[in-house]
């Protein structure tokens, strides 16, 4: 499709919000970011750096082995939850993140059902993909059994389904493929409520959603909420080094305590992704960075107020809504031709994904919201 009509670039030189086609050189707004991969724009200087010098001192570094760099950013990443979510497991991406989650869901609620939101997405490795949609997973054969979905926002549903066997309920407080749907007041806490009455566990998956895209360093703190497993990744990385973590409470994580090699990441926790995450989280905590994206959001609010869609909208993360099926993927070509790099929600083809850098400038906040209006004959 993208070759068809007309999505034919390469991605060549890059830098902040901006990528360039390697071959005619034609610059794009990156406002989809790999879905958040890019958070922090392309190779951001404070990471870049970070990673360079870390190359001076490790690598990769050993996974059997007591790692200082690890120890240093899950101390981080612990702190950004007040320390409720203590024990942190490293991982090589989302995926593997997601699987280590249900694993650990399993292993220590002796249950066996992951109950999962349709339209969501959690990864393509096996038991992640067994949460999605069946057109990720059917093709590979049938589904492994103890998965079952759930609309997303509808509470007396998932109120039927969670029984005895229910090991945990995993969601994307936004779920981004589906088109970022904002969930209704109340609704992700009476979840929390129901997990916690009959015994399951609450995983939010904020792989895309964490790290500032909302406004807030998670978006589940929005609501207050305080779930036995979090999940993180892409942003993490600082679009340099890949990274991904599973957050958990202290008691789950014993559970590794008790049994030190039921499972081990060989790049999980790599030690430059280490100094990549550590430069991401200082700029994110650094002060007045999340006040700044929440303004950011309050000015696209009221620009894109008066275009031809409906926003879907929690801080920078934003899904446009338009009247008619496929909308979003005539919306991303319109964008493309105007310098604008957009996606498509995959599981609703009439929302268009719209994630500007979290470090975009006013002048450039300005620039982009003048092409937008351009392309759509404002």
């Amino acid at each position: 499709m993208f070759r068809d009509v007309g999505f034919d670039v390469v991605m060549g030189q890059r830098q902040g919000v901006f990528f360039y086609d390697a071959f005619d050189g034609r610059r794009f707004f990156n406002c989809h970011g790999n879905g958040g991969v890019f958070n922090l724009g392309h190779r951001n200087p404070l990471v870049v750096n970070a990673v360079r010098e870390a190359l001076d001192f490790v690598d990769i570094g050993n996974h059997h082995l007591i790692s200082a760099h690890r120890a240093k950013l899950a101390e981080r990443l612990a702190n950004t939850t007040g320390g409720h979510l203590s024990g942190v497991v490293f991982a090589a991406s989302g995926g593997e993140a997601t699987d280590l989650a249900i694993k650990v869901a399993r292993a220590t609620t002796k249950r066996s059902t992951i109950v999962s939101m349709s339209g969501g997405y959690h990864g393509h490795t096996g038991l992640a993909l067994a949460t999605g949609d069946p057109q990720y997973r059917d093709p590979f054969g049938p589904n492994l059994p103890g998965f079952l979905q759930v609309p997303f926002d509808n509470i007396e549903i998932l109120e039927r389904v969670i029984n005895d066997d229910t090991a945990a309920v995993l969601l994307e407080p936004v779920p981004a493929t589906l088109g970022m749907p904002i969930a209704s007041a109340g609704y992700l806490r009476n979840v929390e409520r129901l997990c916690r009455d009959r015994g399951a566990l609450f995983i939010v998956d904020e792989v895309q959603t964490g790290l500032g895209r909302t406004g807030a360093l998670w978006c589940h703190q929005h609501d207050d909420l305080r779930p036995d497993m979090l999940l993180t990744g892409k942003g993490l990385s600082g679009g340099i080094y890949p990274i991904a973590a599973t957050l958990m409470t202290r008691s789950l994580h014993q559970f590794f305590e008790r049994n030190p090699f039921v499972h081990i990441s060989t790049f999980g926790g790599a030690e430059l992704g280490c100094a990549a995450a550590l430069a991401v989280l200082d700029i994110i905590e650094a002060d007045g960075f999340l006040e700044r994206v929440s303004a950011l959001a309050e000015r696209f609010a009221k620009e894109l107020s008066n275009f031809p869609f409906v926003v879907r909208q929690k801080g920078l993360m934003m899904g446009l809504v338009f009247p008619m099926e496929r909308g979003g993927m005539y919306a991303a070509k319109l964008l493309f031709d105007a310098g604008i790099f957009t996606v498509y929600a995959n599981n609703d083809t009439a929302v268009l994904q719209f994630l500007p850098p979290l470090i975009i400038s006013d002048d450039e906040t300005t620039e982009l919201l003048s092409q937008l209006r351009k392309a759509f004959g404002l």
